[in-house]
């Protein structure tokens, strides 16, 4: 009975196994991230706890690294390039992906799973060859070093998370609303605006994070795309391991883990205000 209920006896101990092996992976996946963390707080320009850290003497401790990211021209040119890029990218990901996936939501879609293996093939096709036949394209087009032929690279890797988390989302829309609408006198275009448009703006906007963290993120195709004039951050983080080994990679780092989490509490927050009551319940 204890097994089945899993109240006291050896259902309470499956159950705490249970929770300590979560626990126990969580730190294993979070501990390369966190020990960042202090590190980046580094008096010296080490990659190492110093002794002073260790002993927490306040004197082995600094903000100088975090100071340098906007004292640098580079880092501050990175994150102007980064930023741009990304919200370009993500606006043009969101909207091919939600077209696309209002298409593929249809029933009377032809070729439907084709096109869907086309449109999230960026997943599965690895991200150098990727790369480098958008360089040879872009080369002969002359889209290649310029911030135009980066943005369409990260549009064509953010496009697949629109489109899953788009075709989710529509799955479960009420495709009689859009009927109801047209028999009030609605065209498609009011329709799309005032009826589809504010149910699926949280699958959107979930879908809308992920394309902009993938591109803030991204590295490769920069490395192969991108000039002098286009260095993202994580660009200057990889010739900043290259060239110079400083601190100010890690205090980066600690700034784009803290970003990247909060990208996912508002996926969740998006998610559960998604959710209908009567399936949280």
């Amino acid at each position: 009975m204890a097994l089945r209920d899993g109240k006291g006896g050896w259902g309470g101990l499956e159950r705490g196994l249970a929770k300590a092996y979560a626990i126990g992976v969580l730190v294993f996946l979070m501990a390369p991230l966190l020990v960042i963390v202090p590190l980046s707080f580094n008096a010296e320009p080490y990659f190492t706890f110093t002794s002073k850290m260790l002993s927490f003497d306040p004197d082995g401790f600094s903000l100088r690294w975090y100071a340098d990211i906007v004292e640098n021209p580079q880092w501050f040119e990175a994150i102007g390039n980064s930023l741009i890029i990304a919200l370009a990218s993500t606006f043009l990901a969101t909207v091919l992906g939600t077209l696309a996936a209002i298409g593929l939501a249809r029933s009377n879609m032809p070729f439907r799973d084709f096109f869907m293996a086309l449109l999230i093939s960026p997943l599965v096709v690895p991200i150098v060859i990727a790369a480098a036949g958008m360089y040879f394209f872009y080369s002969s087009v002359g889209l290649a070093q310029t911030h135009l032929g980066i943005i369409l690279a990260h549009t064509s890797l953010g496009v697949p998370f629109v489109v899953i988390t788009m075709t989710a989302t529509l799955s479960g829309f009420d495709r009689n609303l859009i009927k109801a609408a047209g028999s009030l006198g609605a065209d498609p275009v009011t329709a799309f605006y005032r009826v589809t448009l504010p149910l699926i703006a949280p699958g959107m906007i979930s879908g809308a994070l992920f394309a902009f963290a993938a591109s803030f993120d991204e590295v490769v195709t920069v490395l192969f795309l991108g000039g002098p004039e286009q260095r993202t951050i994580p660009r200057q983080m990889w010739s900043g391991i290259r060239e110079q080994i400083s601190p100010t990679i890690l205090a980066v780092a600690t700034l784009l883990i803290v970003f990247s989490s909060l990208l996912l509490l508002a996926v969740e927050m998006l998610r559960r205000w998604h959710t209908p009551a009567a399936a949280k319940r």
